[in-house]
């Protein structure tokens, strides 16, 4: 009897884990529950030491580059640049995706190379042309900032570590979400949330253009790996998903992006090679480059003016929330 009553504890404690994380972030409406690892609960005091992590340019190596800086709430969670810039201006080959509803996303970066947002977090952190510093360095300097070492033993009961950072970071990141959208509330039964344009262009979306054939589900992206055609025409193109999974049916192959405050978030593309939306819309309509491994989904739309045009307005306002994540930088500690 003992030992069932313990087990049944125990799971009431395993279930009110997930409750309370739901009371520190609810999700906007259209979107799901908010996955969180059992090894990471969301606290507020973890959420806002995250917060402070994200915006301090001290986590890389010359002081002038953070987290915010190829992910700035100003620019749709990206940078408006074709790629990522680090420290000393250094360029990356790719573009910074968007950090909105990344809480959602199970393979993070453009290839999945890191699994959640903790898989994610010292990436950039460590790369050489993006913050360039060693977990080491990262732990030692942070250590030396007493408003850090205090933060880290309330929330983590440690001094700072590079599993404390990740785990903050990510923690904050979950917070930055778009959803209750027109298209949330005409899906929920408001048919008058979308002008008559969006609303044709959600037809578009949903039939003639098959946009929903990979931009699906709440998040408007599978998280799955798909070769579009971008980039494929150069001499030696970016294999994607290809350099991790190393499978020839990868190759070229990149993330779907959420489609959520898609407006915000120009340039287009993993190579930031498309500028507008109306872009975008003319490079799928022409069916993307050919190559052995052009997904099956792409293929010639022949979408007249108007349907382009229409297509682009739901894109624009449908999938734009008027409680948009615009987080502003926090007083950093010292």
């Amino acid at each position: 009897m003992s030992i069932r009553l313990s087990i049944g504890a125990a799971l009431l404690l395993l279930a009110a884990l997930p409750a309370f994380a739901a009371e520190v972030v609810k999700p906007p409406a259209g979107l799901a529950s908010l996955p969180i690892p059992s090894d990471n609960p969301l606290t507020e005091a973890k959420i806002e030491l995250g917060k402070q992590l994200y915006f301090d340019p001290r986590l890389s190596r010359d002081n002038t580059v953070s987290c915010a800086s190829c992910h700035d709430p100003a620019k749709g969670w990206s940078n408006g640049e074709a790629v990522a810039t680090g420290i000393g201006g250094q360029k990356g080959g790719r573009s910074a995706p968007t950090i909105i509803n990344s809480a959602y996303q199970h393979f993070q970066f453009w290839d999945g190379r890191a699994a959640e947002l903790e898989g994610q977090a010292l990436g950039p952190i460590q790369n050489p042309i993006e913050m360039d510093l060693t977990l080491e360095e990262l732990v030692e300097k942070l250590n030396k900032i007493d408003g850090y070492k205090k933060q880290f033993q309330e929330v983590f009961s440690t001094d700072v570590t590079s599993d404390g950072v990740a785990k903050a970071i990510a923690s904050f990141e979950r917070t930055v979400l778009s959803g209750d959208a027109p298209f949330d509330r005409y899906k929920a039964g408001d048919a008058k949330a979308l002008s008559e344009a969006a609303e044709r262009g959600r037809v578009v979306f949903f039939n003639k253009a098959q946009c929903s054939s990979c931009h699906s589900g709440p998040n408007f992206t599978d998280g799955a790996f798909h070769n579009i055609g971008i980039g494929m025409d150069q001499e030696k193109p970016d294999e994607g998903r290809k350099t991790e999974s190393k499978l020839e049916g990868d190759r070229g192959s990149f993330k779907t992006p959420t489609l959520r405050e898609i407006a915000r978030t120009a340039p287009y593309m993993h190579d930031g090679s498309v500028k507008t939306l109306e872009d975008v819309v003319e490079y799928y309509d022409k069916g993307g480059n050919a190559n052995p491994q052009l997904d099956e989904s792409i293929f010639p739309l022949n979408l007249t003016d108007e349907q382009k045009k229409d297509l682009v307005t739901f894109l624009k306002e449908g999938l734009a929330s008027p409680s948009y994540p615009d987080v502003k930088p926090p007083k950093l500690p010292e």
